[in-house]
């Protein structure tokens, strides 16, 4: 069964471990700092109560056995430890069954958490680290060669990844069709970052250069993953530059680093040359391993057929899960593209009534634009939860019916878990006797805009997103 193991990837098996580790742990660690606000017992959208409405059919988690704060609390510094573990290299040193269950535990406590998350938790960058997870568990330990099968189902993975994104923009917005969508994506994008002002205000026809590159990555590039060295290890370099591109012009979590640490299982360890000595001699590989990766790539075969269809088919879904497992997915973002940003600002009052006198003190969050002198930040991998959904609450009101009346309620209470989720909470002695929403244009400032008024942002009011409501009008 030698033919099974793969010569030539320690560093890419070390890479991807070590990588997947680094974002479990940024995973867990935001779970951990902002659950309570969110979903916890007394949060906007409480699991309990999604819980009592759910069965364990329909999201597997082990919260169906019993939820409660400090039980989450446990489960997320549980998931850390073991995170933090691994990426020190703990983890692949101990004894193969040993290494295999410390990352199914982490897989599992994570599908918890993601499974009672509900609309925080909706993104296609979850199932992505999901199933990461899921094949790492079967990469081995340090005593044992890198198994082929899971490097063949690594590069099956960032296909899908790349390859369905690439569909989703032919198939979605006319604007990747012409070149002409990063005219405006740079600036409405969910989060820009400090750089992302700077790619707005590149020549447009270099944009079109942008666009054309990522068509490129996308849809032509993930075929060359499946042909010999070195052309696989070089369509793997590709991707990785592109998504580098992308982790400087905005933030979008973990997405773009899952994808570079999954593409580095592609490169050899011949294209690292004198840099690494890579070395290595394996023991034999136990049988009853050979089998259970055998059995994971039929698994996986056969769970193909879902994304492999939805590929296919014109009526394409982004960033689907075909089971509660969230193992086998498909992926694929920004389908269209928004050509305004429109930002929904929040504001109280200790004004019991609204005259022309009333004076708004407005909430800052730390990742959305708000504040037009404030550069945006850089957050990625982190994840901001709450800022994210609010993006979505520009577009539409009804993205945010579920749960907005119910964060204007915690900000009522000046709730201290939900406070900790803003930047700047503007009632630190006594909460607010009215809030109220309202929706803004934002536009980057122009280069002559920047050395006038030195914002980063300009906008312009469109009207109200809510009207001023007291405790007693929320639920």
């Amino acid at each position: 069964m030698d033919w099974l193991d793969a010569d030539g990837y320690t560093i890419g098996r070390l890479l991807v471990t070590r990588g997947l580790a680094v974002l479990y742990a940024v995973a867990f660690l935001a779970a951990l700092l902002q659950f309570r606000a969110l979903i916890g017992e007394r949060g906007i959208l409480p699991a309990p109560g999604f819980l009592a409405l759910t069965s364990f059919r329909q999201s597997p988690s082990l919260f169906h056995w019993r939820y409660s704060d400090a039980l989450f609390t446990a489960v997320a510094a549980v998931g850390l430890v073991l995170s933090v573990v691994t990426v020190l290299g703990v983890t692949e040193q101990l004894p193969l069954v040993v290494c295999m269950l410390v990352w199914f535990v982490m897989w599992l406590l994570y599908l918890s958490i993601v499974n009672v998350g509900q609309v925080w938790y909706s993104f296609g960058w979850e199932s992505l680290l999901l199933e990461g997870g899921v094949l790492a568990i079967f990469l081995g330990n340090a005593d044992t060669a890198p198994p082929l099968l899971v490097l063949i189902l690594l590069r099956w993975l960032l296909f899908r990844l790349e390859f369905g994104a690439g569909l989703i923009k032919m198939r979605g917005d006319r604007c990747w069709r012409d070149l002409t969508c990063l005219y405006y994506h740079h600036e409405t994008q969910p989060m820009p970052g400090p750089l992302s002002r700077y790619f707005h205000l590149i020549p447009r026809p270099l944009h079109k250069v942008e666009v054309a590159g990522n068509h490129f990555t996308q849809l032509v590039v993930p075929f060359g993953l499946f042909l010999p060295q070195p052309v696989a290890g070089i369509a793997a370099l590709i991707m990785i530059v592109t998504q580098l591109w992308l982790v400087t012009s905005g933030n979008f979590a973990w997405l773009n680093w899952i994808t570079i640490v999954i593409a580095l299982s592609v490169v050899p360890d011949s294209f690292y040359g004198l840099l690494i000595d890579s070395t290595t001699t394996y023991g034999p590989t136990p049988i009853a391993f050979t089998v259970a990766v055998v059995a994971l790539t039929v698994l996986v075969a056969v769970l193909s057929y879902w994304p492999v269809s939805n590929l296919m088919s014109h009526r394409q879904a982004m960033n689907a899960s075909f089971n509660k497992w969230h193992f086998v997915n498909t992926y694929g973002a920004f389908g269209t593209v928004t050509r305004t940003r429109r930002e929904v600002i929040v504001e109280g009052t200790t004004d019991a009534v609204v005259t022309p006198a009333t004076e708004w003190r407005e909430y800052e969050f730390k990742g959305k634009p708000g504040d037009v002198y404030r550069r945006p930040r850089q957050y990625a991998p982190y994840h901001l939860r709450l800022d994210w959904l609010m993006w979505f609450a520009g577009i539409s009101r009804d993205y945010a019916a579920g749960w907005f009346p119910r964060f204007a309620g915690k900000l009522l209470e000046n709730d201290p878990a939900t406070v900790k989720l803003l930047r700047h909470n503007p009632f630190p002695d006594e909460p607010p006797r009215l809030v109220r929403a309202r929706l803004f244009r934002y536009r980057f400032a122009t280069r002559a805009e920047r050395r006038a008024t030195r914002q980063w942002w300009m906008r312009d009011e469109i009207g109200d997103f809510m009207m001023p409501m007291a405790r007693d009008d929320l639920p």
